[in-house]
């Protein structure tokens, strides 16, 4: 399962622009969708709209408000604290079941 993500969007972040661009993301898919394709599986592709890191996984509350720079997930309903990428990676795996 992977996200959909706006890349020529964060582009236009000065900020990111030369790590995105290093990271290769067009490729990974490619690389992603071909094995998927050669092995049989299914490649389940998140819209990028889709709230995984603004969604608490502990009790589903979204956050309206989450900068780039919170590394840690503090949700105001639970109390529930988790790191920013495990909690989108817990939603988004969430998103298929």
């Amino acid at each position: 399962m992977i996200e959909d993500l706006n890349v020529s969007g964060m582009m236009k972040n000065h900020k990111l622009a030369g790590a995105i661009a290093d990271m290769g993301f067009y490729e990974v898919r490619r690389q992603l969708e071909y094995k998927c394709e050669l092995y049989g599986s299914k490649l389940v592709v998140v819209d990028r709209w889709f709230p995984s890191s603004k969604t608490c996984s502990n009790c589903g509350h979204k956050k309206e408000i989450l900068k780039l720079n919170e590394r840690v997930f503090d949700c105001e309903n639970c109390n529930f604290q988790i790191d920013r990428d495990l909690n989108a990676a817990i939603n988004l795996s969430s998103a298929v079941s």
